[in-house]
């Protein structure tokens, strides 16, 4: 579920590389990689937690 959530949000962001945001951000890159692993470790510690993992 983690692999899927990066995957949508790459998928977003690079499909349109004149106007995505993160190229006039001096941290953007770095930004989305933050939230995109942020939301994978949440989302595993949620599954490992209720016993799907």
């Amino acid at each position: 579920m983690g692999l899927a959530v990066a995957r949508f949000v790459d998928g977003v962001s690079g499909r349109n590389f004149a106007h995505m945001p993160e190229l006039t951000w001096r941290y953007g890159d770095h930004a989305v990689l933050v939230a995109m692993a942020t939301i994978c470790l949440a989302l595993y510690r949620l599954f490992k937690r209720s016993g799907w993992l």
